[in-house]
Order: structure tokens, then sequence, then C-alpha cells
């Protein structure tokens, strides 16, 4: 475990959560909200005795690990149980059963979380993870939170981009904050305040735009329960965030990934290991990894998606603002493309141009097609490694697409790893500073040492 030594935002926004019942933190990603609503917490319920217990609403993704992974990584969290509330309906009653402090549900689930209870509804804390999904006022999640809003004494809501489509998806977030004392008690009374119709078709409006001031108005009526902070005005320039989003096979896909990474590694047992055989195994382990592989004839064959989601995930937690993806075998930017067909590949110049003008709201690159002298920073912040290279000379080259003079935005950076498998070698290796192929070489050694090259 790692201590934590809070920045001074961070202080702050702690003890914004511990000062207001209802708030909302709209942080960008990479600033810590996780850690920070932890340990507000944990300041609630074991030092002001105002807090029993929280439901965490969340992402699937981020619901079944984020939030314990959170916990088990800082020192003075220990002490806090978590329990996912996922599954079938007979493995959500029992998650529900168990004691503990927090209970991560996703938000797909809150109808029948409040159908379950009822007026019984026991958590006196709710937090809303990536607030903006609840931004629909016709949104069935939304409206069933709303009749179990007055049982709840605290309410944290937790997202980088509060309004991705404009001014109007506020309404629903503030309303389960204070009831519609601030923006008024229906959409539509927000709506004549603040806004004029604009396209639509006989009686039906489909877009509203924001009448003169409104933004600032809007601003100044929430501003007392709610934060904002922008990475760029509190962390020194030219930043740099890393961040690790661990992916979990299932319990099936691991067993697998381990029978293969096994029986390709017992293998080589009897052999000494040469660079190119090393770099033939780690490429296989990865492709696993990455969730396809490439068969003897050369065929691909799909193993699983965990990757996939993982990265819908991120695109979802920063809605409106563009994501660079680099990927590396071939089958990977193949099964991107069919799962975001909106998306464009790097291929030429109109590809760069269009990309700095904001044109294009999800671009995928191969790390080697990025190399020096390319200048990507005008487009976007946000990277998402699919896959990791061994080569730390391509990842740096990489990033600097995007982290370079020019560039006004926090660099976040986000690693797709999948728990427990070469994944997290590659991982260490680029943190460690390592030469790429010694780096390979020493995690094919140690796992045929692991292994003992025993004939399983």
């Amino acid at each position: 475990m790692k201590e934590f030594v809070p920045r001074g935002y961070q202080r702050y926004a702690i003890r914004f959560i511990e000062e207001h019942p209802a708030c909302a933190l709209f942080l960008d990603m990479g600033m810590g909200k996780t850690a920070i609503t932890l340990f507000a917490i944990r300041s609630l319920m074991y030092d002001s005795y105002d807090v029993k217990r929280v439901l965490v609403i969340a992402p699937l993704r981020v619901a079944a690990s984020t939030w314990q992974d959170e916990a088990q990584e800082w020192e003075g969290l220990s002490d806090l149980s978590i329990v996912s509330c996922l599954g079938t309906e007979g493995q959500r009653r029992a998650a529900l059963r168990q004691r503990a402090d927090i209970y991560t549900i996703n938000r797909e689930n809150i109808p029948w979380l409040v159908q379950y209870y009822g007026r019984r509804w026991p958590f006196d804390m709710v937090v809303i993870d990536e607030s903006s999904s609840f931004k629909s006022p016709k949104a069935r999640r939304f409206k069933e939170l709303r009749r179990v809003r007055p049982l709840m004494h605290r309410i944290v809501e937790l997202t980088g981009t509060p309004a991705p489509n404009g001014m109007m998806d506020l309404w629903s977030q503030i309303y389960l904050l204070d009831l519609g004392k601030r923006l008024g008690h229906t959409i539509g009374e927000y709506r004549r305040r603040w806004f004029t119709p604009g396209a639509g078709a006989g009686y039906v409006t489909y877009t509203w735009n924001e009448k003169k001031g409104a933004r600032k108005e809007i601003s100044n009526a929430i501003g007392d329960i709610c934060v904002s902070m922008k990475a760029k005005d509190y962390i020194d320039l030219p930043p740099v965030l890393p961040n690790v989003v661990k992916v979990r096979l299932s319990e099936a896909k691991m067993r697998a990934y381990k029978k293969f990474e096994r029986e390709q590694i017992l293998s080589l047992a009897d052999e000494e290991i040469a660079a190119s055989s090393a770099a033939v195994l780690s490429n296989k382990l990865l492709q696993f990894t990455s969730g396809a592989i490439y068969d003897a004839d050369g065929k691909t064959r799909k193993i699983h998606r965990a990757k996939l989601d993982a990265l819908q995930d991120v695109i979802d937690a920063n809605a409106g603002k563009p994501v660079m993806v680099f990927y590396w075998f071939r089958h990977e930017l193949d099964r991107l493309k069919a799962e975001f067909p909106q998306a464009r590949t790097l291929d030429g110049s109109q590809d760069i141009r269009d990309w700095n003008a904001g044109k294009i709201p999800l671009l995928f690159v191969h790390p080697a097609s990025a190399g020096h002298g390319l200048n990507l920073q005008h487009g976007g912040s946000i990277i998402v490694w699919y896959s990791l290279p061994w080569s730390l000379e391509l990842y740096e080259q990489a990033n600097k697409r995007l982290h370079r003079s020019g560039q006004t935005h926090t660099v976040i950076i986000h690693h797709l790893v999948a728990q427990g498998t070469i994944d997290e070698d590659v991982m260490r290796s680029l943190v460690d500073k390592r030469r790429g192929q010694d780096s390979m070489m020493e995690a094919v050694k140690a796992r045929i040492k692991e292994f003992g090259g025993e004939r399983l």
C-alpha cells in the first residue's frame, strides 16, 4: 500500500464532501475522484460517525473493481469493507446481505434496487460515479432514484463531463442533489427559465438554445454545492497523468490464459531462450490479453472482449473529448473498427489535419506510425494504450505526439492492463525505464522458472 499525500485541491475536495451533505465534484479524469471520495467516506464513517452505509452507483466495470482496487492501494483505507452487488438477482441479493461499509452496483440495476428496498432504503449516503449517465430526466434509472432521494442523508456526484451535450444535461443531475431547489422542480421549469426552443417538428422540440447569460446564471446557481476543477489549473505544466485501467478477465478466461501460457512456455523449456523465441511467446500472450489471437493458419480467433468494454468505459467517462487509442496488432484494429465504426484511423496528412481541427472524436493509431516530429497536440489530450509495446522508445515517442509544445491541456494516458498477465510485466518495464528486449527476456525466463519446466 502507498501513503496518500493529497495535493491541495484534493484536501479541499475531501473537506468539501465532508461539509456538504449534497454536492458534486466535476473533476477531470485522473485527478483522483475515487480516492478523494473514499477518504471523505472514511472520515464521515469512522471520525464523525455521520455515515453508516454507502451505496456507489457506477458503470459496470467500475462497480466491479475500481473502488475496491483504489481502497486497497492506499494506506488508511484498509478498514473500509466494499462489496460488489452484481451478477444475477440471486448474487445481488446475497451481496446485499453481507455486512459492509460500501456497496457498489451498476447503474442499470438501480430500478431493481429501488424496487427491492422501496421505503426500507438502507443507504444513508449515495455516490453516483459518472453522474452524467443520469443526465436524462426520461431515463428510468433517474426516475427510480428520484423516488428514494428523500431517504438519503448524503449524496455525492462525480464526473469530469457534467454537461457533454450542453447545459440541458445538468438539470436531472442537480435535481438529485437538491430536489429542484436551484434549477427548478421540473425540466420544463428549467427550460423556460434559461432556454429557448430550437429545432423541432410540430409540438415536439428536439433542441434547446441557451438564453444570453444562461450559462453564467446556471453556474452561479449551483456554485455552492458543485466544485469544478481542471487538471491544468492544479498541476504544473507540462503535465502528464498516467492511469492504469485494471482489466479483469473472467475466471474462465484466466484459466484459459494460464493454460495457454503454460503450454507455450513449456514448449520452450528445454531450449535456451533466444530473443526471437521470447518475442514470439510474448506476442502470443499479449494477443491473448488483447482479446484475440492468430491461429496457425493466420486467422483471427476471438477470445474475449474485456478490453473493448474497458475502452468503452474510458470513452464514456470522457464524453465529448477526443480520444486517441494506440493499438499493436492488426486484429486489434479490425475489432476496434468493428466496435467503434465512427472512429478514424491515422492514415495520412488529412487525418492529421482533421484531428488537430477537432473533427475526429476517436482516432486509432499504431505507435510505429506516430514517430518523431508528428504534431497531434492540438486535437486532444487523452491517450489510451489498448496494448503496450516492450519498446520504451516507441511508447515515449507515441505519447509525445500529444504531450509537446502547444498542448494546452493535461495529457492523461490510460493503460488497459489485464491483471495477472504479461500486460503487468510490460507496464513494469515501461515504468522502470528498462530496455524493452532485456525486460521481455527476463519476463519469459521468470515464467519458465515459475512453471519449473514441469510437463503438466
